[in-house]
């Protein structure tokens, strides 16, 4: 072969690689900040229309105007948010693909053993937004108004009470468990796919009682269709403290709700960074904080390696509360 020849082949073989990795090289500008180069997706896994959109779809807004580009809240319910996780998880790192978690993320190691991604390998952590305040709140017709009185009434009526969560393996499912186990209970559960499907049978009272989002619920609460039971932070809630907390009727049931947000494993280091740094300045905005306060969100906008280690404490908390109440996903 001619070493004219060879020049031809060799230029072929680095045009070839080039068009190969153009996207990903073309994701980051010369400074190195990642720039989308088409639609970024923001994956949510529960249904829409519930609490998890008002809070995600305002970032998303500005994310898009802060990129230029859009970014589509694509919500993927199902599996007890399994199935949008694992879209997130097999998707190009390239920083086109995030996706929003809650407490699931680490419930679900403890309640599955065929899940179909890492939690810790296929995932990488971009930023824990807060912790959301959810509540045990319960129909109007419901002759109780304490969790005292819950227990009561469910002692004296074994098989009567039914309980919503937002769906198998999410944080109410296993705290509503634990509270069945620890209290000697008999109530039925009754999971739904986000707070639209649940707020459908509390709302007329055909379940009398559910573990909801404290946003979601203050509507109703507010117009005399709910009632609230307890809420289930592990503090005092600065917005409403004279509301009681499970944890003062039982130790141990309370728990803080992540809400984060993570991206495919893998990601580059360089695109991780620049991610987190564009969602920062989001999370600063006037507008959003005030958004946030709205759904009774603790900020917390944590470095992707706080989020990593508060992920794997949490996985290691739900594990004891999953083994104790005897959680299944049957």
């Amino acid at each position: 072969m001619s070493s004219c020849n060879r020049r031809d082949v060799f230029r072929g073989l680095v045009g070839g690689l080039s068009v190969g990795f153009l996207p990903r090289l073309q994701a980051q500008n010369a400074s190195g900040q990642f720039k989308p180069l088409r639609p970024v997706k923001l994956i949510s896994p529960l249904q829409a229309g519930g609490a998890t959109d008002a809070i995600i779809r305002p970032i998303a807004q500005k994310l898009s105007e802060l990129w230029g580009q859009s970014v589509i809240v694509e919500n993927k319910p199902g599996g007890g948010t399994i199935v949008g996780t694992q879209f997130v998880a097999q998707a190009a790192p390239d920083g086109h693909t995030i996706g929003v978690v809650i407490s699931a993320l680490t419930i679900n190691p403890s309640l599955r053993t065929d899940l179909p991604y890492d939690t810790f390998k296929d995932i990488t952590p971009v930023t824990q937004i807060g912790t959301v305040t959810s509540a045990l709140v319960a129909h109007p017709s419901l002759q109780a108004n304490t969790l005292q009185e819950v227990i009561d009434f469910a002692k004296a009526k074994p098989g009567a009470l039914s309980w919503a969560s937002l769906g198998i393996g999410t944080a109410g499912h296993i705290t509503g468990e634990l509270l069945r186990k620890r209290a000697g209970l008999d109530i039925i559960h009754v999971p739904f796919a986000g707070s639209t499907g649940a707020y459908r049978e509390l709302l007329p009272g055909r379940v009398q009682m559910g573990f909801v989002v404290l946003e979601s619920a203050l509507p109703h609460v507010k117009a005399g269709k709910l009632k609230i039971i307890a809420l289930c932070d592990r503090r005092k809630n600065k917005l409403f403290p004279q509301i009681p907390l499970l944890d003062d009727t039982i130790k141990g049931l309370s728990y803080d709700g992540i809400f984060g947000l993570i991206a495919p494993g893998n990601m580059p280091p360089e695109i991780l960074k620049s991610l987190h740094s564009d969602i920062l300045k989001v999370l600063s905005d006037p507008e959003i904080k005030h958004q946030l306060d709205r759904q009774s969100m603790d900020i917390l906008a944590s470095s992707p390696s706080e989020f990593a280690n508060s992920i794997r404490l949490d996985v290691n908390h739900w594990k004891n509360a999953v083994r104790e109440s005897n959680a299944n996903v049957s």
